[in-house]
């Protein structure tokens, strides 16, 4: 298997695992940086829960195809702007999580309650719930992302970015369990939210490539076996 085709797989196995675990849905995407101008995008019209490495296109950052079959999602200058921005970023993700977008629809800020969680806060918010589907929905998402590892749209879902898809894949699933603690916690009372020493030992102890692979392998792992 090429790199690129490895790449390919590993991007429609980070989407059906994502799609699995209820954070994509029948929409959501993915992508790979694929050299200059370039990336690795699932298709717009594929099916998220049966997606394989045939559906991933080649597109360059105007979202025209140079190879697959079929066009990437309306919301590929999301990812493309991303990419444009942030020179350190390899893959993106953009879904549809419940429990963070609950939180942003009810305009609760995001606190970090979880060991895993904390390595994406702070977590900002777009304050629009619109489809990041031209270059100026784009560049209001780069400024509010900035440099950080994830952000929330109002109303709408996440993005996480990372240097490969595995980190992306890790983040936004650190990020949409600690949204879910958070917003559990708030049913009982007032969470707990990580000090920033805390969170600073969080990071140090946590944010280890080792760490990702073994939670990527475990959704990778259900994932094979059906459940």
């Amino acid at each position: 298997m090429s790199s690129a085709e490895l790449e390919k797989q590993n991007l429609a196995d980070c989407i059906r695992m994502l799609e699995h675990s209820d954070i994509i849905d029948y929409n959501g995407h993915a992508s790979i940086r694929a050299g200059e101008n370039r990336m690795f995008i699932n298709i717009g019209s594929c099916q998220r829960s049966q997606l394989t490495a045939d559906d991933i296109c080649t597109a360059d950052f105007d979202g025209n195809v140079i190879e697959g079959n079929g066009k990437p999602p309306l919301e590929f200058h999301l990812h493309a702007g991303i990419y444009k921005a942030r020179p350190d970023v390899n893959a993106v993700v953009h879904a549809h999580p419940k429990w963070s977008t609950f939180l942003s629809m009810a305009g609760e800020r995001y606190l970090p309650v979880f060991a895993q969680g904390s390595l994406v806060y702070p977590l900002e918010v777009l304050d629009s719930p619109n489809s990041i589907n031209n270059p100026e929905m784009a560049k209001r998402l780069t400024d509010v992302l900035g440099g950080s590892p994830a952000a929330l749209m109002k109303s709408h879902g996440a993005v996480a970015v990372g240097k490969n898809i595995v980190e992306a894949f890790v983040l936004i699933n650190y990020l949409e369990e600690n949204a879910y603690r958070q917003y559990m916690a708030m049913q009982i009372g007032k969470p707990y939210a990580f000090t920033q020493e805390e969170m600073d030992l969080c990071r140090a102890k946590l944010w280890n490539e080792n760490l990702f692979n073994r939670t990527w392998s475990h959704f990778r792992a259900k994932l094979e076996q059906g459940r």
